[in-house]
């Protein structure tokens, strides 16, 4: 999957072209909205690598820290995109 990413950033817009899951990644994050997303609500096997390889290419992603119970009480974090996105698919390769 290839998406074309345009970030709507304060003064300024930037148009990315992703590949495979960090199309995928940053599709979801838009969609997701203020309400971001968490590795729970979006599987995904390396949430962490995305955002982290997102944030290098300039991509504004929030952290929050959030705690959970269950059988194995901890944290997890929940990522959230901080500006608008418009996403166009570009091609799709099965």
């Amino acid at each position: 999957m290839k998406i074309r990413a345009t970030l709507h950033l304060s003064e300024q817009s930037r148009t990315l072209d992703l590949n495979g899951r960090l199309g995928w990644a940053v599709t979801q994050l838009a969609e997701a909205g203020p309400k971001g997303v968490t590795p729970i609500t979006r599987p995904a096997p390396r949430w962490s690598g995305y955002v982290f390889d997102l944030r290098e290419l300039g991509v504004p992603i929030e952290t929050i820290m959030e705690p959970h119970e269950g059988s194995y009480p901890g944290m997890h974090a929940r990522y959230v995109l901080t500006c608008e996105a418009e996403i166009s698919l570009l091609d799709w390769e099965v």
